[in-house]
């Protein structure tokens, strides 16, 4: 099956789910995500660079909504595949750049404004970097902090201490789907988050993939909708 390539209307099938969740999207269409399996539970992927251009426009498009109210007016995109979003965010937005941090060092980069980062997708550590030449596109800045997803909150901390580094405290994270709640406890409460979507965390049934209940914030997404599940 093709992944991320088109939207579909909501299914008759509900839960248990077995390879594949339709999660919910703002205008009732759905998108059907693969289900990754971590033996005691599992969550819908989502791979940004790999979806049709249409599904990253109209995902950036909800992204760009649900963030307006924050206000921000410089985008910072998380690699990697939150810069498959970030610079359509803040097109949308009207601005006229974006700020990108990367994995790999220039020479004229700096180890203050650098931090190690580990995600559930890659358990690899590596550091992400912030160029100093463009401090300047953030000083006294409403910034927005951009990623594809958040499941674990690894990540997006990662880009908040960046961002602390740098003297920065963003408006708010923004994302395309946010994979369950397993990130809330560790998230700090002065710092928004929003989202086109989210799925909840799966647990295992013998028929399959059970949503655990209360598990998908909705109340952080463009509208507050429902899984299409049992």
């Amino acid at each position: 099956m093709a992944y991320w390539q088109h939207f579909g209307a909501p299914p008759a099938a509900r839960a248990p789910f077995r390879e594949t969740f339709p999660a919910p999207l703002p205008d009732g269409a759905v998108l059907d995500l693969p289900l990754r399996d971590f033996s005691d539970f599992a969550v819908a992927g989502l791979i940004a660079n790999q979806a049709s251009f249409a599904v990253i426009r109209r995902l950036a498009h909800w992204m760009t909504e649900a963030a307006r109210p924050l206000q921000p007016d410089m985008v910072v995109g998380m690699p990697s595949l939150g810069q498959v979003f970030a610079p359509l965010v803040a097109e949308s937005l009207g601005h006229t750049n974006w700020v990108a941090p990367g994995w790999s060092r220039k020479r004229w980069y700096e180890e203050r404004l650098s931090v190690p980062v580990r995600s559930i997708t890659s358990p690899t550590p590596r550091r992400l970097w912030l160029d100093p030449r463009i401090l300047d596109r953030l000083a006294g800045r409403r910034v927005l902090l951009v990623d594809d997803v958040i499941s674990t909150g690894t990540s997006a901390l990662a880009g908040l201490e960046l961002l602390a580094a740098a003297g920065i405290t963003p408006v708010g994270l923004l994302v395309a789907m946010v994979q369950g709640d397993r990130w809330q406890a560790a998230w700090p409460a002065a710092i928004p988050v929003r989202a086109a979507f989210a799925t909840p965390i799966f647990r295992p049934s013998p028929a399959g993939w059970v949503p655990e209940a209360g598990t998908a914030p909705h109340d952080l997404c463009l509208t507050t909708i429902k899984d299409h599940a049992a």
